[in-house]
């Protein structure tokens, strides 16, 4: 990689990474490295430098494979010491002869200081850190990070971002950020926001995005192109996206979202269209696997503070008062085993992957009244998700399902609250006073704080160097503090749990000082020295 000067920029001059053709892999070969099974149609090496840009038309250079389910297949490849890299789709792998260019960042005087600004093509990253003798070893993600050539001139980019499922503070941020990164960075003046999520790539108006009209939208809460769950209609969303010649697409959402956009992806790559899909893991509870956290988490667990604080307040300031808690966390409890390490004033927290139970020895009931008799008061964190076996043997509700897919909960908060107030009273032994606050929805809605800023900053720029090199079909995040380029596939094939056999849920119980709450079936069918209640939880990935 060449370092070389540039003139009119003063004295002494900016030294920058300049493009050179020639010490740059074609873009088949360098894929060919890390993909064994590319196709025999793809051995021509595209056109270095120059040349036309295309458009999203199958009419023009772009030729679908004849064998296009040998391109869908998982991008992996095994190496010497159990090296295995799960790679991501690249543009050239189903389009032939894609002229490549210099990267317009080169010329950038922002990026002038930078030793090593461009990625190598090499690096990739770890997967798992820490592991045992008998765990895999060597998985690795490509990494994140501007390349030294890109497969999109500036002027051919027109690139559209979408929003879908719920709020979460960031959501903004992140559209800021793409909008001025690109921009700012690679001189892409098209951009379309996608107005309600995605059904509104075909049933709704768009709106142009410049870094004018998005500047002061990371102050503010929720999306400026409006959201929606479910409307995903995969040969709809293609029709639109062909029609208006958009030829990136930026997909922030959910689990649920990112298996759309996978479905997306694979409609387009089955039509040979020059779109890359890049997919930005969007969810408050912190429930995406493989990544460190998703952008939210730390705002959402700050706010959440707010709510543990006033209902310690109000529970210390009357006899016996109890402060209940709802907090957000469908099937994970990040929210409410966080929220409640950093308040210090919870004294029970109960979240979806522990069971407990409410009557007879050990059970909440008598947690509560041992409790209250000890300091007159106390704070009992609950997670949406928590004892939905317990409410759904009591109510003998159907299961329903919500416009993606998500089974809908029903209301442990207001639920427990009233079992609670019962036992006291039937027990006529001691008088509570109990103070219920959820505060999901004001948690949802709040503008993103710092450190979320810089992480929805970071997630936006990796996204935009990935599409701009050629990427697509995956989604971008943090892997051990390194970001990283993953496919689809792990990110949508499971839920990222507390796991209850970690040590990061022993600190949550040391610090509240509750007992390991299990169902009564639990302690019967389980003998003493058994893993935790017999309940086996895969542990190889967590947070500490």
């Amino acid at each position: 990689m060449d370092i070389s000067t540039s003139a009119s920029l003063g004295t002494p001059s900016p030294r920058f990474r300049r493009f050179d053709s020639a010490k740059t892999f074609p873009a088949t070969d360098s894929h060919r490295r890390y993909y064994s099974s590319l196709p025999s149609s793809c051995s021509q090496s595209p056109r270095a430098g120059g040349g036309g840009g295309g458009t999203a038309n199958t009419d023009t250079t772009h030729v679908m494979l004849a064998n296009s389910t040998t391109v869908a297949d998982p991008k992996v490849v095994t190496g010497d010491g159990g090296y295995l890299l799960e790679d991501v789709p690249h543009l050239s792998d189903y389009i032939q002869d894609l002229p490549i260019y210099p990267n317009p960042l080169q010329d950038n005087p922002a990026y002038s200081v930078v030793k090593q600004y461009f990625v190598n093509v090499d690096d990739t990253v770890a997967k798992t850190i820490v592991v045992s003798k008998e765990s895999p070893r060597g998985t690795h993600f490509r990494r994140a990070g501007p390349r030294q050539k890109v497969y999109f001139e500036s002027d051919e980019v027109h690139a559209c971002i979408v929003t879908c499922g719920g709020l979460c503070p960031g959501l903004n941020t992140v559209i800021r950020e793409i909008v001025c990164g690109l921009y700012h960075m690679y001189g892409v003046t098209r951009v379309l926001g996608i107005d309600g999520g995605y059904k509104g790539f075909y049933a709704r108006n768009t709106i142009s995005l410049t870094p004018k009209v998005v500047n002061n939208i990371h102050k503010r809460g929720g999306t400026i192109l409006g959201t929606s769950r479910g409307g995903h209609d995969t040969s709809k969303i293609v029709d639109s996206i062909q029609d208006r010649s958009i030829n990136q697409v930026y997909i922030i959402g959910g689990d649920g979202t990112q298996k759309g956009a996978s479905l997306i992806f694979e409609e387009i790559r089955r039509r040979g269209l020059k779109v890359a899909v890049v997919g930005i893991p969007k969810t408050i509870d912190n429930d995406i696997p493989v990544i460190d956290k998703s952008f939210g988490f730390d705002t959402a667990v700050e706010e959440a503070q707010r709510a543990i604080s006033a209902a310690h307040v109000e529970s210390e300031s009357i006899e016996n008062g109890i402060g209940l808690v709802k907090l957000m966390g469908r099937h994970s409890g990040f929210i409410a085993m966080y929220a409640t390490l950093a308040s210090r004033d919870v004294d029970c927290c109960l979240i979806p992957e522990s069971p407990f139970y409410l009557d007879g020895p050990g059970g909440l009931f008598e947690y509560i009244e041992k409790r209250l008799k000890e300091n007159g008061h106390m704070v009992i964190v609950v997670a949406e998700g928590a004892g939905q076996e317990l409410l759904s043997e009591n109510t003998r509700t159907l299961d329903k399902i919500d416009a993606s897919g998500n089974k809908q909960l029903q209301d442990v908060g207001l639920w427990i609250s009233q079992k609670i107030k019962d036992h006291f009273s039937k027990q006529q032994k001691m008088t509570i006073n109990l103070k219920y606050i959820d505060p999901t929805y004001m948690i949802r809605a709040v503008p993103s704080n710092a450190s979320d800023n810089v992480y929805c900053t970071l997630l936006a720029h990796s996204a935009i160097h990935g599409a701009m090199a050629g990427y697509t079909g995956f989604t971008v995040g943090p892997v051990h503090g390194t970001h990283g380029y993953i496919p689809f596939q792990p990110i949508t094939e499971r839920q990222h749990k507390v796991v209850i056999t970690d040590r990061m849920w022993a600190r949550c119980l040391s610090s509240t000082n509750q007992p390991s709450f299990f169902t009564q079936r639990h302690l019967f069918e389980n003998k003493a020295g058994d893993e935790l209640g017999g309940i086996h939880v895969d542990d190889s990935e967590n947070f500490g």
